[in-house]
């Protein structure tokens, strides 16, 4: 059964982390860069107004130097972001429109859906205006991008069936993650008839390094490959995907990803149990066995953010990567008007609800050492 997006090829050039030069956007690279997607026959380019130069950068690397016809353009509403009347969410289209100079949009998305965030797109109307815009023909088809639970998501998609696609994080070392629950949101969006747009399938660029014994899996399969490209193709694999979009942000992660994406097949049987090899592998590292069911935190007397915590602190453990776990860690739990781990009074009560039996007040502890640093 045919679905929309089917005939895009599966590789997306993703304009969040574009090559810097001096400190600035480095268009001169991104042109270079535009050209070699293409002339691969690849054709799915995705900004968002939220990226900071990204849609300038567009415009003269794409948009002033091909075709209209020759290429797809997605960009994205964030209303939550300093918005206080639909007027000034409705802006963000204009901008981008302007920013762009792509007169149109193929693919327009609600940014960033979950949590609180998707009440300033309801609060607005945002679902009946995209639908006007898309009868004006400036966008072409219109989705949105998400990042919470299975259960939001169902929930979303039943309010909302003109939807036409949905955007998720997938890769191997999230497809099971109790945090992200990429399987299950991938099986909900799939359940109500949507084809998916991939984004993270490298984890922000922690799949290309992953830890050691990870990265020994795909080196024993196939030394002559990247072993970013497994990430990438177990996204590719997956059934109803309009595409995989990957940050590239130089010429060399370009040229890598269109060795191997350019003529795309299916997984083999050898490959796919290798994949499934590396996701045992990454399971077996010790982590905090935290669910994020967050019972703590109904009954936490200083509202610490115990899960977001956690899973800060299991990103540190896998990928070493100090820096990202801090600005995980930060947007986890301070993002989310919560107290960091150094404010436990150990009081207990956490400990009491806890189905995994954690010993929370001593991983409080170990967090808030690690991340006050």
């Amino acid at each position: 059964m045919s679905y929309l997006g089917e005939d895009i090829k599966k590789l997306g050039f993703g304009l969040m982390r574009l090559p810097q030069k001096d400190g600035k956007i480095d268009i001169e690279q991104i042109k270079e860069m535009v050209d070699k997607f293409l002339e691969a026959s690849f054709t799915y380019f995705d900004t968002a107004w939220a990226y900071a130069g990204s849609e300038d950068a567009i415009r003269q690397a794409l948009v002033e130097r091909y075709p209209r016809e020759k290429f797809q353009l997605a960009t994205k509403n964030a209303a939550w972001i300093n918005c206080k009347t639909k007027e000034e969410a409705i802006s963000q289209f204009e901008t981008s429109l302007k920013q762009t100079g792509a007169g149109y949009f193929d693919f327009y998305l609600l940014h960033n859906l979950g949590e609180g965030r998707t009440k300033f797109f309801d609060d607005f109307d945002m679902w009946n205006w995209i639908l006007e815009m898309k009868q004006e023909g400036k966008i072409k088809h219109t989705g949105f991008s998400f990042h919470s639970t299975p259960e939001e998501l169902d929930e979303i998609l039943t309010k909302h069936p003109e939807m036409e696609f949905v955007q998720l994080q997938i890769n191997y070392a999230d497809w099971e993650n109790p945090a992200i629950k990429s399987k299950e949101c991938y099986e909900v969006a799939r359940k109500h008839g949507k084809p998916v747009i991939i984004m993270e399938p490298v984890k922000g660029g922690m799949l290309a390094n992953p830890p050691e014994k990870v990265k020994e899996v795909f080196e024993k399969a196939n030394p002559d490959v990247s072993v970013a490209s497994w990430a990438i193709k177990f996204a590719a694999n997956l059934d109803g995907v309009i595409t995989v979009l990957s940050g590239m942000s130089n010429i060399e992660q370009m040229e890598d990803n269109l060795s191997y994406m350019k003529d795309f097949k299916k997984l083999s049987d050898d490959e796919e149990k290798t994949i499934k090899e590396a996701q045992e592998v990454l399971k077996s590292i010790p982590l905090i066995p935290c669910t994020t069911c967050n019972y703590c935190a109904k009954v936490c007397p200083m509202k610490i953010g115990i899960s977001g915590s956690f899973t800060a602190m299991n990103y540190l453990t896998l990928y070493k990567d100090k820096g990202a776990a801090k600005h995980q860690e930060q947007w986890l739990v301070g993002g989310h008007g919560l107290k960091s781990a150094s404010e436990c009074v150990k009081c207990g009560k956490c400990e009491a609800v806890c189905p995994q039996h954690i010993h929370i007040r001593e991983y409080l502890e170990k967090v808030a050492k690690e991340f006050a640093e």
